[in-house]
């Protein structure tokens, strides 16, 4: 039986969801939605394995900065979020807690 995402994972679906063609990089959305990296990466880390997003590295970054891995939603990701009850999607800002 799967569980349910967490309000957390909601939340990064969510804000990926706004706008799924456009990879976003985790240190922007740890910024955004308020997760500190030892609950954000998990998140993605655990949605990418599980086809929910998808990873690759910034092709350009700027001299003297190391690549960035960028995060995008795909549509298995997109249908689990609709697939969210309604009372469980976040609002704008994830709850605090323990990660899916």
């Amino acid at each position: 039986m799967a569980r349910r995402p967490s309000p957390q994972t909601l939340a990064v679906l969510s804000l990926l969801a706004r706008d799924p063609d456009t990879p976003r990089y985790g240190y922007e959305l740890g910024k955004e939605l308020d997760l500190k990296a030892g609950t954000l990466y998990p998140i993605l880390i655990r949605l990418c394995e599980r086809g929910f997003l998808e990873a690759s590295w910034e092709t350009d970054p700027p001299s003297g900065r190391p690549p960035r891995h960028l995060y995008r939603i795909t549509a298995p990701g997109i249908h689990l979020l609709d697939q969210a009850p309604e009372a469980s999607r976040p609002a704008s800002r994830p709850a605090l807690g323990g990660a899916w």
